[in-house]
C-alpha cells in the first residue's frame, strides 16, 4: 500500500481536494518544483492552436470499418497508438471519417497524444508516418503551436515524470477515470529557454524520424520476404476439400480454410522451405505458474506483458524474483529469439511474430508468448522477417485450436515449412532487418534522453 504525508498547505493549493490521487501520484510535488524554479511558467492552452483551442478529443460515434483501403483511412485507438508497428490498424470509412463531424481528428505529425480514458495517462509523439491518421475519442490530442514552443519540447516534458502526474491528477470518476480538455487546458509549462527547447525537441524529432524510418525498413524487409515465394496468396471464401492424408489429427474448419492453407501453400512452394524445427535450437511456450514480485532492481528482472513487446518502447510493468520463480530460464528473452503471442481472439496480436530489442534483452517475457530460439541472432532475423509477411501470420493463426480463446500449437508451428534463404539473398535481408532493429533501438535511446534532458534542467532549476 503506497503511503505519504501531505502538508497542510498542499490541500489548501488544491482547492482542498481531500482525495488521494492528486497527493500520492505526485503531482502536487510535481507542481512545486516547477513553480519554485527559476524559468517562466506558460499554461498549456497559451502554447497550443487548431480545433477547440489546440487540446481536444472526440465525439462518441458508431465505428463504420473497411477492409478497402481505397475506401477507408488508418484508425487509432488507445491501445494500438502505443505500437511500433501501426501496419495491421483497421480502416475507418472515409465517408465517415472525412464528415463534418469527424473530419478534424485527423492527425498532423508533432501533436501529442494522450490516453484519456481507461488506463489514462499514456503518451505518443505523432511521427510522419502517422500523418493523415484518425483518432477515435478516447485520444486526447494537444497541438502545438510552432511559433511558440518547439512541439517536440512540449511532449518531452508532458511525458518526463512531472508532466506526466500533471497530466494524470485532473481525472476523476471511479470505475473508468477520464480526462477532458479543460483539466490540463491550465497546466504549467515551463520554458526553459529558446537553444534548449530546441535543442530537446531536435531529440525527440530524430526519434520519430528514426521510427519512421524504421517502417520503411520494416516495409523492405517483408518485401524480400515476400520475394522467395512465387505462388500467389489469394482465397476465396467457398468450401475447401481436403485429402486425408493431409488432415494431420486437425479437424477444425479454420485450419483446412483456402485463407490458411493457401498461406501454407505460399511458404512451401519455394525450393528451399524446410521446416522451423531444422533450423531452431527449440521452439517452446514457457511454463505457466506464479509471479514472484520483487521491488528491489537487483534482485528481479522486468517482466514484459505479450502487448508491451509491441510498443514503442517496451517496458516491464514489475519486476519478478530471479530467484524464487520457477523456471525463470524459460522466460528469459534472448537476442536469437521469435517472440510470438500465443493466445487471444483471431485479428489481434495472437500469431503475430515480433522481435525483441536489445532494451530487453535479458528481461523476462510473458508466458503467453512463444519462443523460437535460434543458433544467432541473424536466423532469428530471416524467420522473422518470413512469419511476420502475410502468409507467415495467416499460417501461425492456423495452427490455434480452441474455439472461445484461440491458442497456438507449438507442435504444429515447429513443423510448418517456411523458405529459407542462402547466399547474397540472405545477407541482404538480414542487413535490413538488422536496421530495422537499431532503427527502434536508437529511438528509444533519443527519447529517453530528450526526456532525461528536461528532467534534468526542471530539478537543477528548483
Amino acid at each position: 500500500m503506497k503511503c505519504g504525508a501531505v502538508p497542510s498547505e498542499w490541500i489548501r493549493n488544491t482547492g482542498g481536494r481531500l482525495d488521494c490521487q492528486p497527493f500520492l501520484s505526485g503531482a502536487v510535488e510535481a507542481r512545486v518544483i516547477i513553480e519554485s524554479g527559476h524559468f517562466e511558467l506558460a499554461p498549456l492552452r497559451a502554447l497550443t492552436k487548431g480545433y477547440n483551442g489546440g487540446i481536444y478529443n472526440g465525439p462518441q460515434f458508431k465505428r463504420n470499418y473497411v477492409t478497402d483501403p481505397g475506401h477507408g483511412v488508418r484508425f487509432l485507438t488507445t491501445s494500438n497508438m502505443l505500437r511500433a508497428d501501426l501496419s495491421n490498424v483497421s480502416y475507418l470509412s472515409k465517408k465517415d471519417a472525412q464528415s463534418k463531424k469527424l473530419s478534424y481528428l485527423r492527425l498532423e505529425a508533432g501533436t501529442t497524444l494522450i490516453s484519456c480514458s481507461g488506463t489514462i495517462g499514456r503518451m505518443v509523439y505523432a511521427r510522419p508516418d502517422m500523418e493523415g491518421m484518425w483518432t477515435n475519442q478516447d485520444i486526447l490530442k494537444v497541438v502545438p503551436d510552432p511559433e511558440k514552443i518547439p512541439p517536440g519540447y512540449l511532449y518531452a516534458f508532458l511525458s518526463s515524470k512531472f508532466g506526466v502526474p500533471l497530466v494524470t491528477s485532473g481525472t476523476y470518476g471511479a470505475i473508468i477515470q477520464h480526462i477532458e480538455p479543460e483539466h490540463i487546458a491550465d497546466l504549467p509549462v515551463p520554458r526553459l529557454g529558446r537553444s534548449s527547447e530546441l535543442a530537446i525537441a531536435e531529440i525527440t524529432d530524430r526519434a520519430a524520424s528514426l521510427r519512421s524510418k524504421a517502417v520503411e525498413h520494416r516495409n523492405q524487409a517483408l518485401s524480400l520476404a515476400d520475394g522467395l515465394s512465387s505462388a500467389i496468396l489469394e482465397y476465396e471464401n467457398r468450401p475447401n476439400i481436403v485429402m486425408a492424408s493431409t488432415i494431420g489429427r486437425r479437424l477444425d474448419a479454420f485450419h483446412h480454410s483456402d485463407r490458411i492453407s493457401s498461406a501454407r501453400a505460399r511458404l512451401t512452394e519455394s525450393q528451399n522451405a524446410v521446416p522451423i524445427s531444422e533450423f531452431t535450437l527449440a521452439v517452446w511456450e514457457p511454463n505457466r505458474g506464479a509471479r514472484i514480485k520483487v521491488e528491489d532492481e537487483q534482485a528481479g528482472l522486468q517482466f514484459l506483458s505479450s502487448s508491451a513487446i509491441f510498443h514503442l518502447d517496451p517496458l516491464g510493468e514489475y519486476l519478478i524474483s530471479k530467484k524464487r520463480t520457477p523456471h525463470i530460464e524459460r522466460l528469459i528473452v534472448d537476442e536469437a529469439d521469435v517472440l510470438i503471442p500465443r493466445s487471444g481472439q483471431l485479428g489481434g496480436i495472437i500469431g503475430r511474430a515480433t522481435l525483441p530489442l536489445p532494451s530487453y534483452y535479458g528481461q523476462a517475457a510473458s508466458d503467453h508468448l512463444v519462443r523460437l530460439r535460434f543458433p544467432a541472432r541473424e536466423d532469428a532475423f530471416v524467420a522473422w522477417a518470413v512469419l511476420a509477411t502475410e502468409a507467415g501470420y495467416r499460417a501461425l493463426t492456423g495452427t490455434a485450436f480452441g474455439s472461445s480463446i484461440p491458442s497456438l500449437d507449438c507442435g504444429l508451428i515447429s513443423r510448418l515449412r517456411i523458405p529459407w534463404p542462402k547466399g547474397s539473398l540472405r545477407r541482404e535481408l538480414v542487413s535490413v532487418v538488422s536496421s530495422y532493429v537499431d532503427c527502434l533501438s536508437s529511438a528509444i535511446e533519443e527519447s529517453r534522453a530528450a526526456t532525461a534532458m528536461v528532467e534534468s534542467a526542471i530539478e537543477a532549476a528548483a
